[in-house]
């Protein structure tokens, strides 16, 4: 019988190996590990997160569309269908019109990633690219994985968090009709989110809500706080 060379019969070994390892399954990663990097770079907005701003949104359209003395014809009232002219603020109307440009109004909204929680979410230019944008101002050559041309393009988090605005509305339609018929007198925040949405979920970043954790205690933000996250939509109405 011929002998084949050292090599080759010490490749003839190892082929059987090689094919086992082929043949198995590669080891998972926990969902920590495999979610790690792409959690690091994008982190979408929760539920809760997105109903928050949906209700400050809101909140703010209605109180805009409210100052309006403007009566219209019949065909929109919801409170006296027999009257010849019904007020735009009592209107179907405006409801309509509120509830179906409200998503586009988070487009408004960046991301600001030193902050922390929902916070993270408001509008104008976040600290982090306002001061990037100076330093280029300035001549200073600022290398990033980003090009310059898409800084201040919609982020990810910003463009899920009006993806999901629209299911919600959609969702909960009738919720919002109901609360703009007959509970207006209560806040909209907890009507919507905390009795509808969120009902029996994490509502913790809502406005007023426990917000931080720390050796089983519950920290509160303190109402300076919970007031200026209720009037971060009308942030850019003063900027005009």
């Amino acid at each position: 019988m011929e002998l084949l060379p050292e090599p080759a019969s010490r490749c003839l070994l190892l082929l059987p190996l090689l094919l086992l390892l082929l043949l198995l399954p590669a080891p998972e990663l926990g969902p920590s590990q495999a979610g790690a990097e792409e959690n690091d770079w994008v982190r979408l907005p929760s539920k809760c997160e997105v109903c928050k701003y949906v209700a400050v949104e809101l909140k703010s359209a209605f109180e805009e569309t409210g100052k309006t003395k403007e009566v219209i014809g019949t065909g929109y009232g919801i409170l006296d269908q027999k009257a010849s002219g019904v007020k735009y603020t009592k209107s179907d109307l405006r409801l309509i019109e509120v509830t179906e440009t409200i998503c586009k109004r988070l487009l408004d909204y960046s991301l600001h990633k030193e902050r922390t929680g929902s916070n993270r979410f408001a509008k104008g230019m976040s600290e982090t690219f306002e001061t990037l944008h100076n330093l280029v101002h300035k001549g200073v050559k600022v290398v990033m994985d980003i090009p310059y041309e898409l800084w201040n393009e919609t982020s990810a988090e910003v463009a899920d968090l009006k993806k999901q605005c629209d299911v919600l509305v959609e969702e909960f339609e009738e919720v919002i009709e109901d609360w703009y018929r007959n509970h207006q007198e209560e806040d909209l925040t907890e009507f919507l989110c905390a009795n509808h949405v969120l009902k029996g979920k994490d509502t913790s970043e809502l406005p007023g809500r426990a917000v931080v954790r720390q050796e089983g205690r519950h920290s509160f933000p303190g109402r300076e706080e919970v007031q200026e996250e209720e009037q971060q939509g009308q942030g850019s109405r003063r900027q005009e």
